[in-house]
C-alpha cells in the first residue's frame, strides 16, 4: 500500500513535466522560468524531506503519510485555480508535498522488515518513481482533450481518495505499537538530528543527487527536450519519455535485490561506470566539421539520432534505478534509530538536485545555446561521485590495514560510524576476497581451490575473447572500406590494420602490472566495459563515406584497448593456479581467449550482410557492385556482449589477497636477464600469431585476388586458438623448453612452404599449397603461445630461489608468483607489437619490392634466432630448466 501512496503522490509531484509546457505557452516564460516552476514542488518536497522523516519517526508513518497526502492534494487542486506565474509557484510550493512523502514511507516500511530483507523492500517501495511515467502518459491526452486544469484536479481527487484508502486499510508501524505499549517517549528532534554530522552521510547524499535527483530532472525535462531537439509533438515526448521514467523506477526493487545480495557498493560502482558511459555519449553535441584537406575542404557532421538516445537514456534509468535502491540499503543498517532524519536527508539532498537541475538546465541552454550541455553536467556529477566514492574507500581499507579487512564494516568508507558506536552489525568478509588461498596445497586445492579457479578461468575467457575480437575486428572493416566509397591506399589500409597492435601494445606495458594494484575482478571489469569505445564508434563513423582518415586512425587506436586486456587477464589467473596445472590454465585462457579473432572473423561477414539492429543500427551501404551491406554491424555487434561480460566479471570473480604488489614490487622483473629473454621467444610465437591474424586477410587479397580468401581467412586465428587452448598440458607433461624449441624448427619449414608457394603463385595449386602452409605456420605459434608462458613460473621459482635464499619458503613462494605474473604481462605486451610490425612489414616490403619475400625471409631468420636461444638459455645440458623439464629438480614437484 506504501509503493501504491507512493506512486500517486510521485505522479502528482512530476505533474509540471506536462503541464508546465502548456502554461509555459500560455504565460510566455522562458526556459529559466519554467525551469523554476517544474522545479519549485521539487524543491518543496526536498526540503520537507528532513521534518517529515522526523516526525514520522515520532508520531508514526500510518497517520503522517495519510496528513501529507491530503495537504499535497488540496494544493493541487488549487493550482488549477492560477492565473499568474507567482500563484502558480506558490500552488506547486504546496503540492511539492507529495515528494516529501517519501522521506515518510522510507521510514515506515523499513521498520517492518529484517535487515536482510530491507534492500529488497526499499526497493520495490522506491518503485512508486514509476508515478513519473504514469503522469507522462495520462496526462497528455488529458491535457488536450480537457485542458490542464483538469490534469490537476483529476491528480488531486486520485490523490486524497489514495489518503483515506490507506488510512481504513494500513496500520501502525511494530516499533510505534511496541513504544506506545512500554510508554517510552520519541526521542527528541536534536537526537534525530545527531548523525547528520557524519562526512559519510553528507557524501551519501551526493550520490543520491545523482542517482535520484537527475532522474527527477530528466523526467522533467525530457519532454522539452525531446520537442526542441527532435520536433516531436507534445504527446509523443511524453510517451518517449516513459521510456526513460519506466526503468528508472521499476528497476528499482531489482536494485535492491542486487544490494541485499552482492552489496551495494558493487552495485554503486557498476551504476556510476555504466553512467559515465551514458552522460559521455549524451553530452556530445550536434557538431559540423571542416578540416582542410590537400585536395580541398573535408566536412562531416555528427549527430545522435532519435532512436540511439532513447536506448541509452533507456540504459541510464536502468543503472540510475540500481542506484537509488543501493544508496537507500545503507541508512536502516547504519542507523537503525535515525532512519527517518538520515534517509530525510539523503532524500532531501537528492530531491534538491531534482530542483536545481531543471532551472540549471534551462539556464545553459540560455546562456551556452547548445542543447546537451545538461548532459555535459550530469557527466561532471557522476564523476565526482566516482572518484570521491573509490577514493574514501581506499583510504579506509589503508588506514584498516590489510590485515583487518575482514574486521571492515560492509562499506569501509563507514568505519568512523562503527567506531563511534553508531552501528553495530558485524561485516561478513567479502566473498569476492580470497584471504585464504593455497592452490598449492592438494587437499585444498581439491576441495574449494579449483571450483573457484575455474570459475575465475572461464569468466576471464569470455572477457579475453571478446577483446581479441575487438582488438581485431578492424582487419575486417578494413578490407571492406573501399568497396563502400571510402576512398584510401593501399597503405592507408594496411596503417589502420597494423594501428591496433601497435596501441595494444604499448597498453599491454602498463596492463602488466595493474592487476596486483587494482585487483583482477576491478581491473577485468574496467578493461572489459571499455571495449564499447571502439565497438560504438566503428558502428558510427563506417555509416558515412566523409569520415575523415583521421577518425579512423583514432578508432583504431582505442581497438588496442582490446589488446591490451591480453597482458592482465593472464597475468590475473596465474594467480589461480598451482604450477603443475598452470601452463594449461594459461593455454586455456590465451588459447580460447585467441579465439575471439577467428569468431571475429567469422561472424563479421556474415551479419555485415543484413540489418541486426533494424532502425537501430542505421542504414545500408551501397558496395561498388550494387550489394546493400551494414558494415556497422562489425563494431555495433559485439556491444550487448560485452554488456554481459562486465557484469559477468563484476559480480562472478574474485580477487586473491596476497597477489596485492605495487609497481615497485613487480619492477624487479625488469633486473631480471631472463625477463627479456623470455619477450623475444614469445614475439616469435605470440606476435607472430596475432601479426599474422591482422595481416592475412589483406596479404592473401594481395598475393592471390582471383581467390575469395576472405570466406577461408578465419581458419587461421581458429586452428592457432584451438592449438593453444589443446597443447597446454604437453608442456605441462615434457616441459615448456623443449616443446619451445621444436615449435621453432616448425614454424622455419613452414615459411619456407610459404616462400614457394609465393615464387610459384601463377600455379593452380599455389594458393592451396600457400594456405596449407600459414595453417601450419598458426598451429605452430599456438602450440608455442603455451609452451612459452609453461616455461616462466619455473624460471622464475628457480631465479627467486637462487637469488633470494634468505627468504622462508612462503615468501619465496609468493615472490615468484607476482613475478612469474608480472613477467607473463610484461612479456606479453612486448610480444604484442608483432601486431603492428608484421602488418607493417608486410605492407613496406610491398611497396618498397612489389612483392612479400624480403619480410618473410626476415621472419625467417628471426625465428632461427628463437630456436637458438631457447637451445642455449634454458633446453642444453646445464642450462636453466635443463633438470627441471627432466624431473631431477624438486621445483617439478608440488609445494
Amino acid at each position: 500500500m506504501s509503493t501504491v501512496a507512493f506512486t500517486v503522490c510521485f505522479a502528482v509531484w512530476t505533474i509540471f513535466s506536462i503541464i508546465g509546457i502548456r502554461i509555459q505557452q500560455e504565460l510566455g516564460l522562458s526556459d529559466t522560468q519554467l525551469g523554476l516552476l517544474a522545479g519549485t514542488p521539487i524543491l518543496t518536497g526536498s526540503l520537507s524531506r528532513v521534518f517529515l522523516g522526523i516526525w514520522t519517526d515520532q508520531i508514526g508513518g500510518r497517520l503522517m503519510n495519510v496528513i501529507t497526502m491530503l495537504l499535497a492534494a488540496i494544493a493541487t487542486f488549487l493550482l488549477s485555480y492560477a492565473t499568474t506565474f507567482e500563484t502558480m509557484l506558490l500552488a506547486g510550493a504546496g503540492l511539492g508535498l507529495a515528494g516529501g512523502s517519501f522521506a515518510v514511507g522510507v521510514s515506515y516500511v523499513s521498520k517492518w522488515y529484517a535487515p536482510g530483507k530491507q534492500g529488497t523492500a526499499l526497493g520495490i517501495f522506491g518503485a512508486g518513481n514509476v508515478g513519473s511515467a504514469v503522469t507522462k502518459l495520462a496526462a497528455p491526452f488529458v491535457m488536450v482533450a480537457f485542458g490542464w486544469q483538469a490534469v490537476a484536479q483529476i491528480w488531486a481527487l486520485v490523490l486524497a481518495v489514495t489518503a483515506v484508502i490507506f488510512w481504513f486499510i494500513t496500520q501502525d508501524d511494530p516499533e510505534l505499537r511496541a513504544r506506545r505499549a512500554a510508554g517510552r517517549k520519541a526521542e527528541t528532534t536534536s537526537m534525530q538530528l545527531e548523525p547528520l554530522k557524519s562526512l559519510q552521510v553528507w557524501r551519501f547524499s551526493l550520490y543520491y543527487f545523482f542517482v535520484f535527483g537527475a532522474f527527477v530532472a530528466l523526467a522533467l525535462w525530457l519532454p522539452h527536450y525531446l520537442i526542441g531537439v527532435y520536433g516531436l509533438d507534445v504527446a509523443t515526448a511524453g510517451v518517449l519519455a516513459a521510456v526513460f521514467s519506466i526503468p528508472a523506477s521499476l528497476f528499482r526493487a531489482y536494485g535492491g535485490h542486487l544490494s541485499d545480495r552482492y552489496g551495494a557498493r558493487a552495485v554503486l560502482y557498476v551504476t556510476f561506470g555504466v553512467s559515465l558511459i551514458c552522460t559521455l555519449m549524451l553530452s556530445y553535441p550536434h557538431t559540423d566539421y571542416v578540416i582542410h584537406g590537400i585536395n580541398g575542404p573535408i566536412a562531416f557532421s555528427t549527430q545522435m539520432g532519435l532512436v540511439p538516445f532513447l536506448v541509452l537514456i533507456f540504459i541510464l534509468g536502468f543503472f540510475m534505478s540500481l542506484g537509488k535502491a543501493a544508496v537507500y540499503r545503507h541508512i536502516p543498517t547504519y542507523y537503525p534509530k535515525n532512519v527517518g532524519s538520515v534517509g530525510g536527508l539523503v532524500g532531501m539532498i537528492g530531491g534538491l538536485g531534482g530542483f536545481i537541475l531543471p532551472i540549471v538546465f534551462g539556464a545553459m541552454n540560455d546562456l551556452t545555446n547548445i542543447w546537451t550541455s545538461s548532459f555535459m553536467l550530469l557527466f561532471a556529477i557522476v564523476a565526482v561521485s566516482f572518484v570521491w566514492m573509490h577514493v574514501s574507500i581506499r583510504i579506509m581499507e589503508r588506514r584498516a590495514g590489510a590485515a583487518d579487512l575482514d574486521a571492515l564494516p560492509e562499506l569501509p568508507e563507514m568505519l568512523p560510524l562503527h567506531e563511534a558506536g553508531q552501528a553495530k552489525k558485524p561485516r561478513e568478509p567479502d566473498s569476492h576476497i580470497l584471504t585464504d588461498w593455497r592452490p598449492e596445497d592438494p587437499t585444498f586445492w581439491d576441495a574449494r581451490g579449483r571450483r573457484i579457479a575455474n570459475r575465475n578461468l572461464w569468466i576471464s575467457i569470455v572477457s579475453l575473447l571478446l577483446s581479441f575480437a575487438v582488438w581485431m575486428v578492424w582487419s575486417m572493416v578494413v578490407a571492406k572500406l573501399p568497396s563502400i566509397g571510402f576512398a584510401y591506399t593501399t597503405d592507408q589500409l594496411l596503417w589502420l590494420a597494423a594501428l591496433p597492435g601497435l596501441s595494444g601494445a604499448t597498453l599491454r606495458i602498463f596492463y602488466s602490472f595493474m592487476v596486483p594494484i587494482f585487483g583482477g575482478r576491478l581491473w577485468t571489469t574496467l578493461t572489459t566495459a571499455s571495449l564499447m569505445l571502439p565497438a560504438f564508434g566503428i558502428g558510427y563513423a563506417v555509416q558515412d563515406p566523409n569520415t575523415p582518415y583521421l577518425i579512423f586512425l583514432i578508432l583504431a587506436l582505442l581497438c588496442g584497448l582490446g589488446g591490451g586486456n591480453f597482458a592482465s587477464s593472464m597475468s590475473n589467473i596465474s594467480f589461480f593456479f598451482p604450477k603443475r596445472e598452470k601452463g594449461n590454465a594459461l593455454a586455456l585462457n590465451g588459447g580460447l581467449g585467441n579465439l575471439g579473432v577467428s569468431i571475429m572473423q567469422f561472424l563479421v561477414p556474415l551479419v555485415i550482410t543484413f540489418s541486426v539492429f533494424g532502425a537501430l543500427g542505421g542504414d545500408s551501404q551501397t558496395t561498388n557492385d550494387g550489394a546493400q551491406l551494414f558494415v556497422q554491424n562489425a563494431g555495433f555487434i559485439w556491444v550487448p556482449f560485452i554488456m554481459a561480460a562486465t557484469l559477468l566479471a563484476w559480480f562472478g570473480m574474485n580477487d586473491v589477497a596476497d597477489a596485492k604488489a605495487s609497481f615497485r614490487d613487480q619492477a624487479i622483473i625488469f633486473g631480471r636477464r631472463d625477463t627479456w629473454l623470455m619477450c623475444w621467444l614469445y614475439t616469435g610465437t605470440f606476435g607472430s600469431f596475432i601479426g599474422y591474424s591482422a595481416a592475412f586477410p589483406l596479404l592473401a587479397a594481395t598475393q592471390f585476388p582471383q581467390v575469395n580468401s576472405l570466406q577461408f581467412v578465419f581458419l587461421g586465428p581458429l586452428v592457432g586458438a584451438l592449438a593453444r587452448a589443446g597443447t597446454g598440458w604437453i608442456a605441462d607433461r615434457w616441459g615448456g623448453g623443449r616443446v619451445t624449441f621444436w615449435t621453432f624448427i616448425l614454424m622455419m619449414a613452414a615459411v619456407l612452404g610459404v616462400i614457394y608457394f609465393i615464387t610459384h603463385k601463377d600455379a593452380s595449386f599455389a594458393f592451396w599449397g600457400y594456405f596449407a602452409c600459414f595453417m601450419v605456420l598458426f598451429l605452430a605459434t599456438g602450440i608455442g603461445n603455451s609452451s612459452t608462458f609453461q616455461m616462466i613460473p619455473n624460471i622464475t621459482s628457480s631465479v627467486v630461489a637462487s637469488t633470494m635464499p634468505g627468504l622462508s619458503a612462503e615468501a619465496r613462494r609468493q615472490q615468484a608468483e607476482r613475478e612469474s605474473a608480472a613477467m607473463i604481462g610484461f612479456t606479453s605486451a612486448i610480444a604484442a607489437y608483432g601486431a603492428f610490425f608484421i602488418p607493417k612489414a608486410y605492407g613496406s616490403s610491398l611497396d618498397l619490392t612489389g612483392s612479400a619475400m624480403p619480410a618473410l625471409i626476415g621472419f625467417l631468420i628471426f625465428y632461427v634466432s628463437c630456436a637458438a636461444l631457447t637451445w642455449f638459455a634454458y633446453t642444453r645440458r646445464g642450462a636453466l630448466l635443463h633438470a627441471i623439464e627432466r624431473g631431477h629438480s624438486p621445483l617439478t614437484q608440488p609445494a
